[in-house]
């Protein structure tokens, strides 16, 4: 926590860091320079215990919170409180955050905008083609030696000419569709809405959309609603030769139904970012050699952490000066 002297900011731009232990903010010196900042991860001994007495003593001087990566904010941490009016999240996606409580509350709410957008973009693009390519797979038959005695790599099959579909056509699926046609995709795209401004073909629902694709590629937020929005339907819709592409969130896709459905070759493969249940990822994928693994990567960049310091910093001064925050969250 940091210590109030001379040059120390006015306690009204107190702010309290919200965070996993195994999370921590990508410049604390920015913070720390510009906020006071309450951090009960780094002062608590017995956190488990102490940290609601902790928010109850010091929860009529919090009115801003800063939720560090997919840390849970939950109903019961919002009640403890009264005074909170700002939760800017260290990250693209909220599903983390109760955000009918937050609405409920009036509670404004930003996530990190455009600062992982581009990064994301270009790994979507570099999954792809591993999973297209077989690029990892000859990587492991040259490395094995295997190469050397005479092994060949299984062909891989060309991006170009490919349909793809995007589910999610937001900052991150804007960029995809970008570089994607660069490829010479087609490209569809489902999302919340119809985009006016777009010239991609839209479909209502990503069972439809599958149906025309080769290529489903998942960039959408984590709802009620679309929780395994690619589920049998969809993966059966899209078919042998169909790719699933996943940077959004494991619980988009029914991954029991994925994985069988990858080890029966009932799809030609996959490009998994992100899994359901985090860090545990089906032992099943391990030994497909039609599937790249990474570890929720995607949007980690030097560049990319940078930016996200940044426009944390950014949506706190707005708030605390009383203008519009840069990067809001709609509750629709």
């Amino acid at each position: 926590m940091s210590t109030v002297d001379d040059d120390s900011p006015p306690p009204s731009k107190l702010v309290l860091l919200h965070r996993l232990p195994i999370y921590t903010f990508p410049n604390p010196t920015l913070l720390h320079n510009r906020f006071t900042i309450l951090d009960p991860r780094s002062t608590l001994t017995d956190y488990p215990t102490q940290i609601d007495p902790f928010l109850t003593t010091h929860s009529h001087s919090i009115r801003a919170l800063v939720c560090v990566g997919p840390s849970p904010l939950d109903a019961h941490t919002i009640g403890l409180l009264p005074f909170l009016e700002c939760v800017v999240v260290a990250a693209a996606g909220v599903d983390r955050v109760d955000l009918k409580e937050c609405k409920k509350r009036g509670i404004v709410v930003a996530n990190a905008g455009d600062a992982f957008s581009e990064d994301v973009a270009d790994y979507v693009v570099g999954l792809l083609v591993d999973v297209l390519r077989k690029v990892s797979l000859g990587d492991g038959v040259v490395r094995g030696r295997r190469w050397a005695r005479g092994e060949e790599c299984e062909l891989g099959f060309k991006l170009s000419g490919k349909r793809v579909g995007i589910v999610g056509l937001g900052s991150i699926g804007m960029r995809v569709a970008e570089r994607l046609v660069a490829f010479g995709c087609t490209v569809a795209y489902n999302s919340q809405k119809r985009k006016l401004a777009v010239s991609f073909p839209y479909y209502e629902n990503a069972h439809d959309l599958a149906l025309d694709c080769d290529i489903l590629i998942l960039c959408c937020s984590l709802t009620e609603k679309t929780r395994h929005l690619i589920n049998k339907d969809v993966m059966t819709a899209l078919g042998k030769g169909g790719v699933i592409i996943n940077v959004g969130r494991g619980a988009l896709v029914d991954e029991k139904q994925m994985v069988q459905y990858l080890v029966e070759g009932k799809l030609r493969g996959a490009g998994l970012d992100v899994f359901e249940d985090e860090p545990y990822v089906p032992r099943e994928l391990f030994s497909l050699d039609s599937v790249v693994l990474s570890p929720h990567r995607a949007v980690l960049t030097p560049e990319s952490l940078e930016a996200l310091a940044d426009i944390v910093v950014e949506n706190l001064e707005a708030f605390f000066s009383g203008r519009p925050l840069k990067s809001p969250v709609s509750f629709e």
